[in-house]
């Protein structure tokens, strides 16, 4: 058996050799978990140095080797499974690790691994310099310092029995045993390395569904190299077939590797699989009509956990130079993700089972704003700025220090995230419950409720005001309108005055969708009323609002407000 070329596949990951005769190692694709491939060959282009395929939207070229980025479901990162890492080489490490302690981890996705004196790298003599980071989705890299082989480095295995590892992908898979400097035995698979650690665990965490999920390789004729691998005893875990959603008519096998590596051999001219989306897209089209269920007291019934998470990431404003009522489904799962990689920071793929929504839909919505008609906010007529929630990117720096608690926000406070639940990177959920003549609202985040009655309630006294306002609903046919006056002005929703009139409009549209509209008149601020919307979906399955802990107001105060009076002192001892 001649394999032309190796494909490393991982759940994320994978790349191309052969076996006898040695080719380039030109494919290795990775394949992330409920993620967005727009999203993914972006970061591995802007971090990693690779460059998008111009054919294809879910790839890229990586130094000659082709990383391809599919969405599924994952349990986890790649550390610790068979497959533990990959790597790549820099001609000058030192200035790559301070370019990606730099860049920061919001909205990034870059979590460096950190050495236990804090350096980001280390000099290993007689090796190279190396050091680790994580991409957004879980999959372990090593960034090295190697000039003898720049770019798409090596494959890193976890092995109960390294020898036996290597030799199995040498005389199954046709790899060149080579020593790396001297110090590392390994294969080579053209320019790439394949390299095996001892598993200090024991058996080795399999990679399926993970965040590499296996290693392939390309031979011509999948029918000549399946007889052949039978023959070797390797067992297949699914037969040559070409996979739903085939790009070509190539062919693509399952093997089981040591080591609980998933091991796929395709043919030559597999292109890969066309993910499919359309369950999990949503459009803004009506749903038709619907009679949403009633109350024993008659009313319509919204009760239940809603979440906003598949709203995440739809702009505000439509955005400028964008005409089309909706955006492609690639788009809406790119800005999607993009919203959460900024939502979550660096945390770990295990962190992020709530705010990825494993299998939730994603809004095609252009954008939030529907009325004025362009979606673009009306003039303004002051310049006004209230003050901005914490957290918020369109919030300026402050130019002095906090003198007390009261100079800080209402979100940095744990008082309030304002009234209007607009989502978020998480704790996008919302619990309706109801009663005779009342709704009760609880939002996820700071776990605010609002208990809004819906018979007519006597005027509040003059002077009566909150940071929520004063809610008074009433029901318009299917829909519960609320309308809220009395603000404060403490919590001000993207300028609005204490003199905004806020109306919201629930509807529930269909039998798991509640569609959330709300209007903002405010004279004092802009030209003319303006009304914006989004949708909930129903969770009855698995979301709950658990405690929120505003660790920042409840347990940070004091070290905010002390390292405030320290900055003043230092700026102080300037002067």
């Amino acid at each position: 058996m001649t394999l032309n070329r190796v494909v490393i596949g991982v759940v994320t990951v994978g790349v191309l050799v052969t076996a006898g005769l040695v080719h380039a190692a030109d494919y290795h694709h990775v394949h992330i978990t409920s993620a967005s491939p727009l999203q993914a060959v972006d970061w591995y282009a802007r971090h990693m140095g690779c460059e998008p395929l111009t054919d294809r939207n879910d790839a890229a070229d990586c130094y000659g080797v082709e990383v391809v980025f599919v969405p599924q479901t994952t349990n986890g990162g790649s550390q610790g499974t068979g497959v533990d890492h990959i790597g790549f080489s820099f001609r000058d490490l030192t200035a790559k690790m301070a370019e990606l302690e730099a860049v920061g981890v919001r909205g990034s996705g870059v979590r460096l691994q950190r050495n236990p004196d804090g350096s980001t790298w280390r000099d290993v003599p007689g090796l190279f310099k190396l050091a680790f980071i994580f991409d957004p989705w879980g999959t372990r890299i090593e960034l090295v310092e190697d000039p003898e082989t720049l770019g798409f480095h090596h494959v890193h295995l976890n092995a109960t029995d390294p020898e036996a590892t290597l030799a199995w992908y040498r005389d199954v898979m046709g790899g060149e045993p080579a020593s790396l400097k001297g110090r590392l035995d390994g294969l080579r698979f053209d320019g790439v390395w394949f390299l095996v650690s001892r598993n200090s665990e024991g058996v080795p965490g399999t990679t399926v569904e993970r965040a590499i999920d296996h290693i392939a390789f390309v031979v011509d004729d999948l029918d000549p190299a399946a007889a052949e691998l039978r023959r070797q005893g390797v067992a297949f875990e699914q037969e040559p077939a070409v996979p739903e959603g085939g790009r070509t008519s190539a062919r693509r096998a399952f093997l089981a590797g040591p080591d609980n590596v998933r091991v796929a051999v395709v043919e030559t001219g597999f292109a890969g699989a066309e993910a499919e989306m359309g369950s999990a897209i949503l459009t803004t089209d009506a749903l038709g009509p619907y009679d949403a269920p009633r109350t024993p007291w008659g009313e319509p019934d919204f009760q239940g956990i809603w979440t906003s998470s598949s709203a995440v990431g739809i702009p505000f404003e439509r955005p400028e130079g964008v005409d089309a009522d909706e955006v492609t489904p690639e788009e809406a799962i790119a800005r999607h993700e993009g919203r959460l990689l900024g939502g979550i920071w660096g945390y770990e793929r295990e962190w992020r089972d709530t705010t990825l929504e494993y299998g939730s839909a994603v809004s095609t919505q252009v954008a939030m704003v529907i009325d004025p008609p362009d979606g673009r906010l009306p003039p303004r007529v002051t310049s006004r700025r209230a003050p901005v929630l914490a957290g918020d990117e369109r919030a300026p720096r402050r130019a002095t220090t906090p003198a007390g608690p009261e100079n800080l926000s209402t979100w940095v406070r744990c008082i309030t995230r304002g009234l209007i639940p607009t989502p978020g990177g998480y704790n996008n959920g919302l619990q309706i419950v109801q009663g005779p003549g009342y709704v009760a609202i609880t939002r996820e985040m700071i776990h605010e409720t609002r208990v809004v009655p819906t018979t007519p309630q006597p005027a509040l006294g003059e002077g009566v005001t909150a940071y929520q306002g004063s809610a008074r609903g009433r029901w318009e046919g299917d829909t519960l309108v609320v309308e809220t006056t009395n603000f404060n002005g403490g919590a001000s929703f993207r300028g609005s005055s204490a003199d905004m009139t806020l109306v919201e409009r629930y509807t529930r549209i269909g039998p798991g969708t509640l569609e959330y509209q709300f209007s903002i008149d405010d004279p004092a601020v802009w030209a003319r009323p303006w009304t914006a919307m989004f949708r909930w979906d129903l969770d009855p399955s698995q979301y709950e609002l658990v405690e929120y802990s505003c660790h920042e107001g409840n347990y940070g105060m004091t070290n905010i407000l002390s390292g405030a009076r320290a900055r003043d002192a230092e700026a102080g001892g300037a002067r």
